[in-house]
């Protein structure tokens, strides 16, 4: 790792696919849960052992953002020193040929369960950090830059991104190691998107989110005061 990176429970059974139920029913396990109950673990199909799920996830209301990317500069700001939109790990995309609320879309990584990015990294440069809450994250020296990582996302945009100045893909990693913030971050600490979002528009859980679709990762963070200046509360 550089000198750079050097600075959950979730919802029990909900994460737990049809298809990874059958592989961990099959297959060795590794770790036996309690009376019956599956632990929380994901099964890839090359894995000798199961991926841990992150210990924490970041949840948006694209319909409470305004679009002022503040969460990108800070995101850009503590992980590398500079407010760059290019180099942020969370996406503010706008639309001015769309009308609300779908003119503003919010694109966080999400933490997958069942991380496609880490499938298809050869080298292991994108790979769970036991030691920072099982974030999904890249260690920048053993990426080879091939982009397998941003090309297998099923998002669009990608969450992971290219980092062009220094050459590596880099994805959000809950600030668990932003070296250019004095605040502790990762599951167990604070995510700069979210401190400084300034209508809180963003907020974390250490909850496992609905893996279907956008309901799990987007929620109403709008309170009764939102109503009054016209925005819908539900």
């Amino acid at each position: 790792m550089s000198d750079k990176g050097k600075q959950a429970q979730g919802q029990g059974n909900a994460g737990i696919s049809r298809r990874n139920f059958l592989k961990l029913a099959g297959g060795t396990a590794v770790g036996v849960g309690v009376a019956g109950v599956i632990p929380r673990f994901v099964w890839l199909d090359e894995a000798v052992a199961a991926i841990p799920a992150s210990g924490g996830y970041l949840l948006v209301d694209t319909k409470k953002c305004q679009g002022c990317v503040t969460c990108m500069l800070a995101c850009s700001l503590v992980h590398e020193g500079v407010e760059n939109q290019s180099l942020a790990r969370i996406q503010v995309i706008q639309n001015p040929f769309e009308k609300f609320p779908h003119d503003i879309t919010l694109a966080q990584c999400r933490q997958c369960l069942e991380p496609a990015c880490i499938e298809a990294c050869e080298p292991k440069a994108l790979h769970v950090d036991g030691e920072n809450g099982n974030v999904r994250t890249v260690d920048e020296e053993k990426c080879i830059a091939c982009m397998a990582c941003i090309e297998a996302c099923p998002f669009t945009p990608a969450r992971v991104q290219f980092n062009h100045v220094e050459g590596h893909a880099q994805k959000c990693d809950l600030c668990a190691e932003a070296p250019f913030w004095q605040e502790k971050g990762g599951p167990d600490g604070k995510q700069a998107c979210v401190e400084l979002c300034p209508v809180g528009a963003i907020s974390f859980t250490k909850e496992l989110p609905a893996q279907e679709g956008d309901a799990g990762y987007e929620v109403n963070l709008r309170g009764a005061g939102w109503k009054a200046l016209g925005y819908t509360t539900k």
